[in-house]
This record gives structure tokens, sequence and C-alpha cells, in this order.
């Protein structure tokens, strides 16, 4: 079972032992879709999920106290990648890393090698003959043919 990093327990919430989530989700509410996660290895139940601001607080089969919950915090959430519902020509940002970055033109690029998260936003890292940084938005990236590992970009004056 592939297993996707999805978040972080940023700290405890209460008493009973629920936990307060920062999500790499596209949103906290499709966070709280998961019925189970992954911490450590060890798999927990969702016993149920809200949103509190950008945060999801959440309780963990397991974790019944703020004691247990405090052994938790700083660690990284993890889901199976079959539970992560996708739509139609959607996918993971993680799945572009290793995929040959074309221009529109169908010139190579080079091989996306890293995302690289900035407060503005994603960017993807393309190594070739010169390292380019291009934004990872609709804007720049106009298809990623997963199957066959590429992905066109659209270069502007400067990139």
């Amino acid at each position: 079972m592939e297993l996707i990093e999805t978040g972080k327990i940023v700290n405890t919430h209460a008493l009973r032992g629920e936990v307060k989530i920062e999500p790499w989700a596209d949103s906290p509410e499709a966070f709280c879709g998961f019925t189970r996660l992954f911490v450590d290895g060890a798999e927990h139940r969702v016993e149920r999920a809200r949103v509190q601001k950008q945060f999801v607080l959440a309780k963990l089969s397991g974790i019944d106290s703020v004691e247990a919950a405090e052994g938790l915090k700083n660690k990284t959430v993890c889901v199976p990648r079959e539970d992560i519902p996708l739509a139609e020509g959607a996918y993971l940002i993680g799945d572009l890393v290793g995929c040959l970055a074309c221009g529109q033109d169908g010139a190579e690029l080079g091989r996306i090698t890293d995302i690289i998260s900035l407060p503005q936003g994603e960017v993807l890292e393309i190594r070739g003959d010169r390292e380019i940084l291009v934004p990872l938005n609709r804007e720049f990236v106009l298809d990623a043919d997963l199957p066959a590992k590429r992905v066109v970009i659209r270069l502007i004056e400067g990139m």
C-alpha cells in the first residue's frame, strides 16, 4: 500500500485526544473526507473530523487523552493513495516529479526534479541545460500526461 503525506499534526485540541492537523490538501474540507490516517506507520480510524479555520480537528481511534495526542505533535499524517479521490484529469502534484517538461513547441526543457512550496504557491523545479522555476498553476502548466510522464509548460520571457 502506497502512503501519501497529506498533513502534519501541529497541536492537540481539548482534553479527549483530538489533534489539530495542518492539511496539505486542496481544502481542509477535502481532508475531512478521509476515514483512516496513518501516523508513523500506525493506522488510525477517523472517528470524527471538522474544520476550524484552515485546520482540521480530528479524533483518531486509540488516541483518547491529551497525553496520547501530545505524542503525535509534529508528526506527518499519511493516507493510502487509493483513498484519495481524484476527479477526471486531476493528479497529485507529487506525481509530476520525474516527468519530462516540454515547451509548447515540443522542445525538451528538462525533468521536473522538485516541487517547492512558497507562500505564493507551489513552483516546479525543472533541470535540464539550465534550471527553470515555473509556477504550478494552469497559466503555466498547460497539460500533464502522467502515463507518458510528460508535462507541457508555457514559458514566458525571462524564464
